[in-house]
């Protein structure tokens, strides 16, 4: 333990971390046990000790010549902590000493590990990393061995390892031989009661991140081919690309009054803001394993909005909506399964499913995640006494 009366804990994330709803949550549950200081990008999240920032332009994996030349030649201990990104975190973090360190993602783990100094490592997963966007021909071939190289080298090492859900837990244990927690990216539970619908109207929402290869083009064109009864809203988040996706989706809807986008709002205020809504939509093809196995934050979202659910047929997700009773599950991914699966929504079907997700918001909240989470944080800070 060091010297402050309250533990020092490091969360990494190469993410902008004010804007990452499972680092957000993770923080508040590490502010209760001690002194927290972030390292990412974006500006500082509320309540943590320090935050040091890393310029958005300073990417977490190589990309210069030579570095992307060691990607390709398998020279993977060379390129660990060689990132212009992970250079700026070894100069902030540099004498500085921590009792936890929380590694989000397994990129992060070279770092949380250089800079332990014998401290315990958490490495929260996310997803899996070994196909974290395979569905991108130059990182399945030059960064997913990495990822695996990463994974191989350091989960045995980690004190502890989380990830979103059971089945990529099993791939964790099976690839690296690690016991693996699930900690889902639940939200905490939210005081809502259903919204009553409006008459001759069915309000899709969707929230997320304004990403290539979420297959949001599906929902503005199935949108498209329904009647007047069913109305759009996206509240997205841009992604890295300075908007250019988010500029796409505009100008396929083509000026659709049906369907609208807003600003993206704050993670602790999304349950309330889409509570306005009827039903939560989604389609993801399962390009990738992650894909695949996705539970996303979302479905979590859309069940403490108290909304009717539509989600293509992904096993996770399917489990729970058919297991809660929460909406319908498409044939496939294509968007002519889901104008079948719109169309066939009556009021009365909309109103049932969300009072059912009324029912199940409880269980399916962040309670058991987050005692989960809490027992981490004590198991390995006590270690450290």
């Amino acid at each position: 333990m060091s010297k402050s009366m309250q533990p020092q804990i490091l969360c990494i994330s190469f993410s902008d971390i004010d804007s990452d709803s499972r680092v957000l949550r993770q923080l508040r549950l590490l502010r209760e046990a001690g002194e927290v200081t972030t390292v990412g990008y974006g500006s500082a999240p509320a309540g943590v000790k320090e935050h040091l920032e890393i310029d958005s332009s300073r990417p977490s994996l190589p990309q210069t010549v030579p570095g992307v030349l060691k990607l390709a030649l398998r020279l993977h201990k060379a390129v660990e902590l060689r990132s212009p990104a992970e250079q700026d975190a070894l100069k902030l973090l540099a004498g500085r000493q921590f009792d936890l360190i929380v590694a989000n993602e397994a990129r992060a783990l070279p770092l949380a590990h250089a800079v332990a100094a014998g401290a315990p490592v958490w490495g929260d997963m996310h997803e899996w990393a070994p196909e974290e966007r395979t569905q991108v021909l130059s990182w399945r071939v030059l960064v997913a061995p990495y990822m695996t190289h990463v994974c191989r080298q350091y989960l045995p090492t980690v004190s502890a390892v989380t990830t979103v859900n059971h089945s990529i837990a099993d791939l964790y244990k099976d690839r690296f031989g690690v016991p693996v927690d699930v900690v889902r990216n639940s939200l905490p539970f939210t005081q809502l009661e259903p919204s009553p619908m409006e008459p001759g109207t069915i309000r899709l929402v969707h929230s997320g991140g304004a990403v290539p290869g979420r297959n949001l083009e599906s929902l503005i064109s199935a949108v498209a081919q329904l009647d007047d009864r069913f109305t759009l809203d996206f509240y997205l988040v841009e992604a890295r690309d300075g908007g250019k996706y988010l500029r796409a989706l505009k100008s396929l809807a083509g000026g659709d009054s049906r369907i609208r986008f807003h600003p993206p709002v704050k993670p602790e205020e999304l349950a309330r803001t889409l509570n306005a809504y009827d039903v939560g939509v989604y389609q993801l093809p399962p390009a990738t394993t992650n894909q695949r196995l996705a539970l996303p934050n979302k479905f979590f979202d859309f069940v403490q909005a108290r909304l009717a659910l539509v989600f293509g047929p992904s096993i996770e997700i399917s489990q729970l909506i058919r297991g809660h009773d929460l909406g319908w599950v498409t044939d496939d991914f294509d968007t002519e399964s889901l104008v079948k699966t719109l169309r066939e929504l009556t009021p009365e079907d909309v109103q049932r499913y969300k009072r059912n997700a009324h029912a199940a918001a409880a269980m399916l909240s962040s309670t058991e995640d987050e005692k989960t989470s809490r027992t981490i944080i004590d198991r390995l800070l006590t270690a450290t006494s």
